[in-house]
């Protein structure tokens, strides 16, 4: 949720003190643009809402209108300060990739969560900037009807890569952005230059084409969207190219060529813990919701919930070709959750022999009440024996 906060007196405003004062926080961008923008990146959301993209993503087209432009959020907005952390890995994010045995988790849910590491840091600016000069403001991290990347762009921050995300001179694709709405008159930075060139390499790693085209991304095929955001069952045929990938996806960022400028982070609490760095997939199927809740406890994982992130391990395990999961996978057919058991299902029909998989099923179908279950049970059948 924003944050208010108004003091009468306002005085001219020093963007240098801002700087400092950002940089003093844990900062490690800073930028400033005016808060009347184009209605250029609205125009480009309601496009790719118009499209169906954004998936199950309902939240989106039911705050469009707001979204669209910073005024439309808030009208007493006249700039807006552009803050970029960086989040940068200490490791190669591809590096546990396919690992039969390991679940990769995207690089910025491995720390504290970024939402309320940034948070903090908005606030304690916005108190200090108030304490200056007055004004009123609002602060957002993503959760809110916040166009952050055009505003990051419009405010010198970087520039939207082919794959979408902000992209920095000094900090490849590892931003965090967040900003803060003012009241206050403030002189607008340069818009961010930039150029991907011919380069397509976020692009071409794509595992499931997520990318129509250029600067285009359809949600519903891609591995953040599908082991993050939505709730429903993930399509058949987007499974077996998820891998590995538990929650989220790093491929297109971490093959960017701008990341040679990349520096790790500064911020300890964004620092990646090592039980969350390439997990084992036998420790983490065996989770129920108190395990799960203290595993990832302070980290954008815990908000996921354990039943979509026990479905997103027993994909993982399911494309592992792995057979000594099928006990683990096994004890997950009469789960509570249907999300679960479709999955197990799915996973036992990749691993388990055919003989395996119609034992089975002929014990459990008769008893499955959901009927997406049971349609998994009909569409699965077990490898062949000679193939186990």
């Amino acid at each position: 949720m924003p944050t208010s906060t108004s003091r009468v007196v306002q005085r001219p405003v020093d963007k240098a003190h801002i700087r400092k004062m950002a940089v003093a926080v844990g900062f490690d961008a800073v930028g400033f643009t005016a808060a009347d923008i184009s209605t250029t990146p609205g125009d480009r959301l309601g496009e790719f809402i118009a499209a169906g993209r954004h998936g199950d993503m309902d939240w989106l087209e039911q705050k469009a209108d707001r979204r669209r432009h910073p005024n439309a959020l808030w009208p007493d907005a006249r700039s807006v300060i552009m803050l970029g952390m960086n989040y940068g890995p200490e490791q190669n994010p591809l590096a546990f990739t396919g690992a039969p045995d390991r679940g990769v988790i995207s690089v910025y849910a491995q720390g504290r969560d970024y939402h309320d590491v940034v948070k903090k840091k908005l606030k304690q600016i916005a108190r200090d900037l108030i304490g200056e000069y007055g004004g009123d403001v609002k602060v957002f991290v993503d959760t809110a009807p916040v166009m952050e990347k055009p505003l990051g762009e419009r405010a010198g921050l970087g520039w939207q890569g082919k794959h979408t995300n902000l992209l920095s001179r000094d900090f490849g694709s590892w931003l965090f952005l967040g900003c803060i709405f003012t009241t206050l008159e403030i002189v607008p930075d340069d818009t961010a230059e930039g150029s991907c060139g011919s380069c397509t390499a976020c692009l071409d790693i794509c595992p499931t084409q997520a990318f129509p085209a250029p600067y285009q991304l359809d949600a519903r095929r891609c591995i953040s969207y599908l082991t993050i955001e939505t709730r429903a069952h993930i399509d058949r045929d987007l499974r077996p190219l998820i891998g590995n990938r538990i929650y989220g996806c790093d491929d297109c960022l971490a093959v960017c060529p701008w990341n040679k400028y990349a520096k790790a982070a500064k911020e300890m609490s964004l620092h990646a813990r090592a039980e969350l760095v390439a997990p084992k997939l036998a420790d983490l199927v065996k989770l129920d919701d108190a395990a799960f809740r203290t595993l990832f406890r302070a980290t954008p994982v815990k908000r996921l919930g354990r039943n979509r992130f026990i479905r997103n391990v027993l994909i993982a395990i399911g494309n592992s070709n792995s057979p000594e999961y099928t006990p683990e996978v096994t004890s997950l057919l009469e789960d509570s959750s249907p999300i679960v058991r479709v999955a197990a299902v799915w996973a036992l029909g990749r691993l388990a022999t055919s003989e395996q998989y119609s034992r089975m099923r002929e014990k459990l179908i008769e008893g499955e009440t959901d009927a997406e279950v049971r349609g998994e049970w009909e569409l699965s059948k077990g490898k062949k024996d000679e193939q186990a």
